[in-house]
């Protein structure tokens, strides 16, 4: 009868082996596959860092935009006094000057940033880029139609900064 080289092993995992020496291929096999196993893990954790670091980047940039918008929209009510102020014909010829190179320059800040007043008068009511706050009736206008813009409207590269206040075109009623 051949002797078989195999050792009998107990519930312990204790071996009967006289020498103690387990099958060197099934311990390297069983090495290989944990260090598989840890390396697979390890390229999910890099995997899953690399996405994290991407995440907060996006986080950080949509921050930083978010901020400087909230920034710039404070910026338009003082375009916009400027502007009222214009109008008034009664202002002396200093100040009226006074206020145009002010607002000369607030639009040149704007513009230095991307900020563009948004054209609605003569366009067609847009509700992506204007608010109607009225209508008036004009058989000479097509209707929806903006006839006048009571406060600018502002974009900032294609985001709406501030929508148009707009009077729209409506139908003579007869």
């Amino acid at each position: 009868m051949q002797e078989e080289n195999t050792a009998a092993v107990d519930r312990n995992g204790a071996t009967d082996d006289p020498v103690g020496a387990a099958d060197p291929s099934a311990e390297l096999a069983a090495a290989n596959a944990k260090a598989d196993e840890n390396y697979n893990k390890f390229l999910l954790a890099m995997a899953d860092f690399e996405n994290y670091k991407k995440r907060m980047q996006r986080d950080f940039e949509t921050n930083v935009l978010r901020a400087r918008m909230t920034l710039l929209q404070r910026f338009l009510p003082v375009v916009d006094n400027l502007e009222r102020a214009l109008q008034f014909e009664e202002s002396s010829a200093g100040l009226r000057s006074g206020v145009e190179q002010t607002l000369k320059g607030f639009e040149a800040l704007l513009a230095g940033e991307g900020i563009k007043p948004i054209k609605v008068l003569g366009e067609a009511f847009d509700p992506k880029v204007a608010e109607a706050i009225g209508t008036q009736p004009r058989p000479d206008v097509p209707e929806d139609t903006v006839v006048e813009e009571a406060q600018k409207g502002y974009a900032w590269g294609d985001e709406v900064l501030r929508p148009a206040k707009v009077i729209v075109a409506k139908a003579h009623d007869q």
